[in-house]
C-alpha cells in the first residue's frame, strides 16, 4: 500500500517521498490520530482502537507504539488507566521509588519486556545477561527458569535498591502475571512507525493513499465498501470506471478529489484486456463508440469484457448503458470487420473517396426498445464491482427511512437491549436448517449510514417465505443483542427480528413525509465487557502504579462444542463455517464421540449470542457450553 501511495504521489504531484526522513512530529498526522480517522492506518483501524484513540488524544511517538502494544488480550485492561494518567486524571505511584526510571514514560504502568529488563538491571543489579534470561523466562512463560531467576531478582532488589522483601516479592507475582502479555517494545516500535508512516500519508496525500488502499483491496468488496465509506467521510468521490480516465488500478484524477475505479477491478475485466485500452489510449483519447471500436483489438477486448464496462458504466460518456447493450452485437461486428480489413491490407469500396473517420461513422447505435431501470444499472454495478458506485438504491427515499427507522450506523453495544426499528436493503441472506428441522435465517442489510445483520427465527421466516431475499427493501422490527449467553457485552450488535415487512417499490415512491424523524436510541449500556470477579484471581502489573487496587485480568472465554458422531462430515464442516463466520478471541474445543475426546480447533470465535444460537439450532442447545 506504502509502495503503491508513493508511485501514485509521483505521478500525480511530483514529489519523492523518503520514509526515513519523514519528522516524527508532524502536526496533521496527530491530528489524523486524535480524531481517530484511522480506517486504512496500520495496526489502528479497528473501532475499539479508535475509540481509544480519540481519549489518548496522541501527541508524541511513545503514544503510539504504546496503543500498538497495550490493544491485545490482557493489556487492553491498562488502557483506560494509560489515557487517564497521560491527561492528569489518574495520580501516577509506583510501588517503589527505584522503578520510576523505567516506568516514567509509560506513566508507571509496565508495557514492554525492555521494561523489566531494564528494572532488572537498575533495581536488581542485573548484568545484560541475566536481563535477557529473564526476559527469555518470562516471554515464553518458562516457570521452571522464573522461580530459578526469582531468589537473585528479589536479593537483588535488597540489597542494590534498599526495597524491602515484601515490596520485591509482590512486583515479582506481578512479573509472572505479565509473562501471560509481555510484549517487546522494539516490535511494537517497528509496528508504530509504519503505522505513522501510513497515518502521515492519509494525512497528506489522502487521494493518493485512498487510491492505493482500494487497489490493495480490489478483490475484497467489503473492505471496497468500507473505504468508499471512508472516502465520503473525508470529501472524496469515488468515480465509476471510465475508458478515457480509469487505469488498471484505482487512480487519482488530478487536480480534483476524486478517484476513478480501476477497470482491472471490474468483473469481466481482465489485466490483458486494461493494457490493450491504455495501450490504444496512450496514442489518443477516444471520442466515441466508434472510434473505440476501431482502435482497441477485439481479441484482446471480447464481448465478455465489453458487456462488464457497459454495465460499470465505462462508456457512459459515448451513450445510455441500455443502448450500447441492445446494440452491442452490431458494435462487435462492426469492430471485427473493420480490424480485419485493415490486418488483409483490403479497402473499402469508398476508401479512395472517405477517411478513416467517415467510415467509422456508419455505425448507428439504435434506440433500445425496453430501457434498464436505474436500480437494475445499480444491481449491475454491485454484481459486477462488489457494490455501488453511481448512486445508492436508497437514494430517492431518504424520507421514508428517516422517519419510519433509525440510521445503522447506531446499530452498537452502546445500545444493548433495547427495541428499536431498523430498514434497509437486503445485500446477503444465510438460512440454516435447526435441529428441529424448521429454517432460520441470518440477513445483512444495509442503508446509506452502515450495514448490520438481522437474526430471523424459524416461526417469522416461515411468514415471509419466498418474500424474504436478496436486494428487497425492508423495515425490521426487534431487540438489540450484543452479548454472549453469559452476558458478556461484545463488539457488535446484531437485531432479533420480532416483525419484518417488505417495502415495495410503489410504497417508497408514494410515501409522503410526515417531516418527523425518528429518534434515535439513547446509549444506556456500558461499552465493555464484564471483568471476572473470581477473587483468587492473581494481582496485576497495576499494582505497579496502583497496588491499593489491584486490576483482575479478563478472563477469556471457552466455547465446548459436544458432537456425538464423530464421524458425521457434514455436521463437523458446517459447524466449521458457521465458527468462520464469527471470528474472535474464544477458543473452540470439540468434544467427540461417546468417549468424549476434547480436539482443540486451531481458530477462534467470537462467543455472542449470534453464534452460539446457530450453533445451539444446528446440535443441539444442551451441546453449547461457554464457560
Amino acid at each position: 500500500i506504502i509502495k503503491n501511495a508513493l508511485r501514485i504521489i509521483r505521478r500525480v504531484h511530483d514529489v519523492d517521498i523518503d520514509l526515513s526522513t519523514l519528522p516524527l512530529d508532524d502536526t496533521k498526522t496527530y491530528e489524523l490520530f486524535q480524531r481517530g480517522d484511522t480506517t486504512g492506518v496500520f495496526q489502528l483501524e479497528s473501532a475499539g482502537m479508535k475509540r481509544y484513540l480519540r481519549a489518548l488524544k496522541p501527541t508524541v511517538f511513545e503514544d503510539i507504539i504504546a496503543m500498538v502494544a497495550l490493544y491485545r488480550p490482557g493489556p487492553m485492561q491498562f488502557i483506560d488507566s494509560f489515557i487517564k494518567r497521560k491527561h492528569g486524571e489518574e495520580s501516577i505511584t509506583y510501588l517503589h521509588e527505584g522503578l520510576e526510571p523505567s516506568l516514567a514514560s509509560t506513566y508507571g504502568i509496565l508495557i514492554y519486556q525492555e521494561q523489566f529488563m531494564q528494572i532488572s538491571k537498575d533495581w536488581s543489579g542485573f548484568t545484560g545477561g541475566q536481563a535477557d534470561t529473564l526476559r527469555k523466562a518470562v516471554g515464553k512463560k518458562n516457570i521452571d527458569l522464573m522461580k530459578k531467576v526469582k531468589p537473585e531478582f528479589i536479593e537483588g532488589a535488597i540489597k542494590v535498591s534498599g526495597a524491602s522483601k515484601e515490596v520485591a516479592e509482590l512486583f515479582w507475582d506481578q512479573l509472572e502475571e505479565f509473562a501471560n502479555y509481555s510484549f517487546n517494545k522494539s516490535h511494537a516500535a517497528c509496528y508504530g512507525l509504519i503505522a505513522y508512516w501510513t497515518a502521515y500519508l492519509k494525512a497528506h496525500y489522502p487521494e493518493a493513499f485512498m487510491a492505493a488502499l482500494m487497489t490493495s483491496d480490489q478483490d475484497d468488496t467489503d473492505r471496497l465498501a468500507i473505504e468508499m465509506t471512508e472516502c465520503r467521510h473525508m470529501g472524496i468521490d469515488v468515480l465509476s470506471p471510465d475508458v478515457n480516465e480509469s487505469f488498471v488500478e484505482f487512480a487519482v484524477v488530478p487536480g480534483k478529489k476524486q478517484i476513478r475505479f480501476g477497470m482491472a477491478a471490474v468483473k469481466g475485466v481482465g489485466v490483458g484486456a486494461v493494457e490493450e485500452i491504455l495501450r490504444v489510449r496512450a496514442e489518443g483519447r477516444f471520442d466515441s463508440i466508434e472510434d473505440f471500436a476501431s482502435r482497441v483489438a477485439s481479441n484482446k477486448v471480447n464481448k465478455k469484457s465489453w458487456e462488464s464496462l457497459v454495465k460499470a458504466g465505462a462508456f457512459d460518456a459515448f451513450g445510455d448503458r441500455s443502448d450500447l447493450l441492445f446494440n452491442l452485437e452490431d458494435i462487435l461486428a462492426f469492430a471485427s470487420k473493420l480490424q480485419k480489413e485493415k490486418l488483409s491490407g483490403q479497402a473499402d469500396l469508398f476508401g479512395g473517396l472517405e477517411d478513416d473517420s467517415a467510415v467509422r461513422s456508419r455505425l448507428e447505435l439504435k434506440s433500445a426498445p425496453q430501457r434498464y431501470t436505474e436500480r437494475e444499472q445499480l444491481m449491475w454495478e454491485r454484481e459486477l464491482m462488489g457494490l455501488y458506485i453511481s448512486a445508492h438504491p436508497l437514494d430517492n427515499y431518504d424520507a421514508f427511512f428517516e422517519e419510519q427507522a433509525i440510521g445503522l450506523h447506531h446499530m452498537s453495544p452502546t445500545i444493548d437491549g433495547q427495541s428499536i426499528t431498523i430498514g434497509g436493503l437486503v445485500t446477503t441472506m444465510r438460512t440454516i436448517v435447526t435441529k428441529s428441522g424448521k429454517k432460520m435465517a441470518f440477513v445483512a442489510i444495509e442503508d446509506k449510514t452502515g450495514e448490520t445483520e438481522i437474526i430471523v427465527f424459524p416461526n417469522l421466516f416461515e411468514q415471509l417465505g419466498q418474500d424474504l431475499a436478496q436486494d428487497k427493501i425492508i423495515k425490521a422490527t426487534g431487540r438489540v443483542s450484543a452479548r454472549d449467553r453469559d452476558g458478556n457485552l461484545g463488539d457488535e450488535a446484531k437485531l432479533i427480528a420480532d416483525e419484518i415487512a417488505i417495502i415495495s417499490d410503489k410504497e417508497l415512491r408514494d410515501y409522503e413525509s410526515t417531516g418527523r424523524k425518528m429518534n434515535a436510541p439513547k446509549n444506556r449500556a456500558p461499552f465493555r465487557k464484564r471483568v471476572s470477579k473470581d477473587a483468587s484471581a492473581t494481582r496485576t502489573v497495576a499494582a505497579v502504579a496502583q497496588p491499593v487496587k489491584p486490576v483482575e485480568p479478563v478472563q477469556e472465554k471457552t466455547l465446548y462444542l459436544r458432537v456425538e458422531n464423530a464421524s458425521d462430515t457434514d455436521a463437523l464442516l458446517a459447524l466449521k463455517s458457521a465458527c468462520s463466520a464469527h471470528p474472535g478471541n474464544a477458543e473452540v474445543v470439540l468434544v467427540l464421540g461417546p468417549e468424549k475426546k476434547a480436539l482443540r480447533m486451531p481458530f477462534r470465535v467470537s462467543a455472542d449470542i449470534a453464534l452460539t444460537e446457530l450453533l445451539a439450532a444446528s446440535i443441539g442447545e444442551d451441546a453449547v457450553i461457554l464457560k
